[in-house]
């Protein structure tokens, strides 16, 4: 049976509503091919011509050992975490009798697209098991799900003129319910999580208010998707393929793929980019075959690393937010993004193998620079590089509606997409 690439997107995305989900999915990915999952407090006893993957909460490395000392690698790199609304450690208030839910922003969310749409909890719980011991569970309360609702236009006439500031503290609460004539906001959501998971005590927990709408095609000629975390998960998606479905490298190339939590809020944690998580990874895989220092040093700088995240389609409606001459078009094809500041990591060194790439395999691509009185963002691609040393290029697809609730992207781009990093892969 063919392979259909779509249809194996929505089921990521429906299946991944957070970081840890993602993780989790890729890992049953991984092991379903043969590849050995490894745990970093572990003595690690890798072996040429093997495949091993390692999981660090929301983050995840996998990679396939040449069979003789590698002299350079191939690294693909995204990221499993979106905006959302993350719920403080003690969520539940009732206001006039009403259950609601205190929640902060995590990274940027577009706020005003999480308001009047279903939501639900998702995330992780750290309970006590029957042994007294500490174990992780991953839920999705769709069982429950909630609305943040917002003012009727009737009491504020000017909202659609002069739309106000949202406050986070007080206008960002979904409901939860009618409360039923609970008064305790513990037991409220004690109550409500062992809908899900039974427990003795609850240790602590890190939990998302996520959309439940599932990824749909839209479209008169069935030529989009629309779905919540396309950002980044698309990338992250197609990086998975091609690290699975990608012939064994030659003898002295290491294939890996990289997939980093927290890339949303700057990277600056345990999981992130910004820490050792990789680079202790290649280091550990570099003892395993006894390089030396210079060797390790070498292998680096012969190395590429690509840096995959989505990118700003141009939006006719607003025309002024671009440079129209360096805007990538929705539908034309894998995005190289520039940045004169580095906050794309990509020089013509490192985008000349895109390009060559593409040629050859005859996949439209197309350039991104922001308009220059807009700072564009970043991406691990950057932080990386400045860590590593390895040369690094920054790609992905354009998208509209980055951080909303609800984003969209052409479908035949992460097509394109795929078959570039599978192609870059077996380089």
């Amino acid at each position: 049976m063919k392979f259909d690439a779509l249809k194996d997107l929505m089921a990521f995305l429906s299946q991944a509503p957070t970081a840890w989900h993602a993780t989790q999915q890729m890992g049953n990915r991984f092991a379903q091919q043969d590849f050995t999952p490894l745990y970093e407090e572990e003595k690690w006893d890798l072996k040429p011509g093997e495949s091993y993957f390692v999981q660090r909460g929301g983050s995840l490395c996998a990679f396939v050992m040449p069979k003789q000392t590698p002299q350079c690698a191939t690294i693909l790199a995204s990221h499993t975490d979106s905006p959302a609304l993350k719920l403080k450690p003690h969520p539940v208030f009732i206001e006039h009798s009403l259950p609601f839910l205190r929640v902060e922003t995590y990274g940027s969310p577009i706020l005003a697209t999480w308001l009047n749409r279903d939501l639900v909890i998702a995330g992780r719980v750290l309970i006590s098991n029957g042994d007294g011991e500490v174990e992780e569970k991953l839920v999705f309360l769709e069982s429950a799900p909630m609305l943040i609702p917002s003012l009727a236009i009737h009491l504020d006439r000017e909202t659609n003129e002069n739309p106000k500031k949202i406050d986070k503290q007080e206008q960002l609460c979904p409901l939860m319910g009618l409360g039923q004539g609970c008064h305790d906001p513990d037991a409220v959501f004690s109550a409500l999580l062992s809908n899900e998971i039974s427990h003795k005590t609850l240790l602590g927990f890190d939990l998302y208010l996520v959309p439940y709408e599932s990824p749909r095609i839209l479209g008169s000629d069935s030529s989009l998707l629309a779905s919540y975390r396309l950002d980044n998960l698309v990338s992250a998606h197609a990086a998975l393929l091609a690290l699975l479905g990608a012939q064994k490298p030659s003898k002295e190339t290491l294939q890996m793929a990289i997939f980093w939590n927290h890339e949303e809020i700057g990277s600056g944690t345990d999981e992130g980019a910004s820490s050792p998580f990789f680079l202790d990874i290649l280091k550990r895989i570099s003892l395993s075959y006894k390089m030396g220092e210079e060797d390790f040093l070498r292998m680096k700088h012969a190395s590429y690393f690509v840096s995959i995240d989505l990118a700003h389609a141009f939006h006719p409606n607003y025309k002024k937010k671009y440079d129209q001459k360096n805007a990538p078009a929705i539908g034309k094809g894998v995005v190289i993004k520039y940045n004169a500041n580095h906050r794309y990591a990509t020089n013509g060194v490192t985008a000349a193998k895109i390009v060559k790439t593409c040629l050859k395999e005859k996949i439209p691509y197309q350039s991104f620079a922001s308009e220059s009185n807009l700072a564009c963002g970043s991406t691990v691609g950057s932080l990386t590089a400045t860590r590593t040393g390895i040369p690094t290029v920054d790609i992905g697809i354009a998208q509209f509606s980055m951080h909303a609730s609800r984003e969209l992207i052409a479908i035949e781009d992460h097509l394109h997409l795929c078959k570039l990093l599978k192609s870059l892969m077996e380089c």
